[in-house]
């Protein structure tokens, strides 16, 4: 039995990751490690908590020590490494965070898989998840490749930047078996609700403002979460150690008409006149370094290991407030904060 560590598995991504992987490996033994800031809800896990091959384990990646204490307690196999501070407003506001949790925090498993791992590197695996920010912004034409060289505008980017860095050059040094991924946005069911869709999800249901930045013009590659954690198995389990792959969604929108898009889908979905969801939409002051846009070349990734997206965006977008509207207690749990008390009430107490 293989024992993966999942960091950043009660988050949305890693939600998706671990249920994904305990499902489809029941030989696998699954280590979630989540420090349950904010964006951690183990609520998002609640089918699959009671699994024979799920653990949770509540640890911070910045303590050197207790990720040390993690490989050596579970004699750990694989590394999936998803645990991060991801939101870019709020690296600008508090960017040491970023740079703790996202390069130490990095460098502190790294660390962590070499001294357990030593010389016997035959069948490991430290896969590192990142973002396409790292590469900086496009003008209207070309894309993001493997190759694109690095250009974060951003503390939150900057810092993910470092992390990829460093990944590499533990391969390259200490040959350790490393695998990085760049993804483009992704949206899907237990999005925490300060991200751009489900924000306005929740706030076309409850009549409130929309907010965008400046006119709207910024350009995403939106991918669908789910077909993001079927990139990372194929990633994980077959991808060539020492390699990068990209992974996006091919499906490019300006933030105006994703929203405009979303407002008919709620207005259709809430049985309200068409353009009422609309009228919320409230620009606002543009961020400070507000990339213009973000495309993915996720070519290499379908030519070498078979994976493409399984649907658009329309679709996926449809499917996502389906979701979100079947799960008003979720989102209210979620913007009242009740969710933290999760952890207490299913783990604490046992």
């Amino acid at each position: 039995m293989k024992t993966i560590l999942i960091t950043g598995g009660a988050g949305f991504i890693g939600s998706h990751v671990v249920r994904g992987f305990v499902k489809k490996y029941p030989h696998y033994h699954i280590i979630n490690l989540d420090k349950l800031t904010y964006a951690g809800n183990l609520a998002n896990l609640k089918d699959i908590e009671n699994e024979p091959n799920y653990e949770f384990v509540k640890e911070d990646i910045t303590d050197a020590e207790g990720m040390n204490a993690v490989f050596q307690k579970y004699s750990i196999d694989g590394v999936i490494h998803l645990a991060a501070e991801s939101h870019v407003d709020r690296s600008i506001s508090n960017p040491m965070e970023f740079i703790f949790t996202n390069i130490v925090g990095t460098v502190n498993l790294l660390n962590a898989a070499r001294l357990s791992w030593k010389e016997n590197t035959e069948q490991k695996r430290f896969y590192h998840i990142s973002t396409d920010e790292v590469y900086g912004s496009l003008g209207e034409t070309g894309h993001f490749t493997e190759t694109t060289a690095y250009d974060p505008r951003s503390p939150y980017s900057a810092s993910k930047a470092s992390s990829d860095h460093l990944v590499r050059a533990y391969f390259h040094t200490y040959k350790l078996p490393v695998v990085i991924s760049n993804c483009s946005n992704n949206y899907g069911s237990f999005q925490f609700p300060e991200k751009l869709i489900p924000l306005s999800i929740n706030n076309i249901r409850n009549n409130k403002p929309i907010p965008i930045y400046g006119k709207g013009e910024n350009i995403r590659d939106w991918l669908f979460v789910e077909d993001h954690a079927r990139a990372i198995d194929l990633i994980f389990h077959e991808g060539k150690s020492g390699e990068t792959y990209n992974i996006g969604g091919n499906n490019e929108w300006t933030n105006i008409s994703l929203i405009r898009e979303l407002c008919k889908i709620m207005d259709r979905k809430l049985n309200r006149p068409k353009g009422t969801s609309e009228q919320l939409i409230t620009f606002v002051k543009d961020r400070a370094g507000h990339d213009l846009r973000y495309a993915i070349d996720s070519s290499k990734l379908q030519r070498e290991l078979g994976w493409k997206p399984s649907l658009q965006f329309e679709d996926g977008l449809e499917k996502t407030v389906d979701w979100y509207l079947a799960n008003e207690k979720w989102m209210n749990n979620i913007t009242s904060g009740d969710y933290q008390k999760y952890y207490e009430s299913q783990y604490v107490k046992r």
